[in-house]
């Protein structure tokens, strides 16, 4: 579904050259939970962004259902990310003036949904993230915890292939951590959805079903998770 093929992402700061990710080739399926760790500055977070068209290469391939990513406008790519792959960030990224149902409904909103029907659709991702209950809800009335999950319910709203997480319990205690690791487990489909998620927390990687391991920008390791 989602694939590397010799990729490289290079970056210019002053008179020197950063070389992020470095010919990395790898595969995600669907069904499949993939952790990505590394060291801070090893490229993790910079090869999640290649493979959700936040970024392309400098050099290789990123390809998303066959299609070259590189090769895509950038309002052929701003389409993927908001129609079929959903994103959760360790900064929550709420609007603070828009309640929990608005927050979730908002991707479609920006598209050609009326507002009705994607708050219906909303309210269907906040119960699945056990926070029904809580959709008139503004951010600053609700726990880091609850706003994250109402964070993962936006990335499900368009019912995406693949969901990206970058540290989504960063900014989360243990207990509450656990419970959005729990959830996010729930979420890879066989033939239908993907989660990949970047950590530094070794625990949090065991809640995968592959890990992945990079440093300086190159491939480490890519092995199944025992639990």
């Amino acid at each position: 579904m989602l694939e590397l093929i010799d990729a490289t992402k290079s970056y210019e700061q002053g008179r020197r050259t950063v070389n992020a990710v470095r010919g990395v080739t790898m595969r995600v399926n669907t069904g499949e939970f993939v952790t990505i760790m590394g060291p801070s500055g090893s490229g993790k977070s910079t090869l999640m962004h290649l493979m959700g068209a936040l970024d392309t290469p400098s050099s290789g391939r990123a390809v998303f259902h066959g299609q070259d990513l590189q090769s895509m406008s950038d309002r052929q790519r701003s389409l993927l990310r908001r129609d079929r792959i959903g994103f959760v960030f360790q900064a929550f990224n709420l609007l603070p003036t828009l309640t929990a149902a608005e927050n979730v409904a908002l991707p479609l909103l920006l598209g050609n949904t009326g507002r009705r029907a994607a708050l219906v659709r909303a309210g269907e991702c906040l119960e699945r993230v056990g926070l029904a209950h809580r959709a008139d809800h503004f951010p600053d009335e609700m726990s880091g915890g609850e706003m994250q999950r109402v964070a993962v319910a936006r990335a499900l709203i368009a019912d995406p292939e693949a969901v990206l997480c970058d540290e989504p319990t960063g900014n989360l205690d243990t207990a509450t951590s656990r419970e959005i690791l729990t959830l996010l487990s729930k979420l890879p489909e066989p033939g239908k959805r993907a989660v990949i998620m970047v950590t530094h927390d070794p625990h949090g990687a065991t809640f995968g079903t592959r890990l992945v391991k990079i440093r300086d920008g190159l491939l480490e390791a890519d092995e199944p998770v025992r639990r």
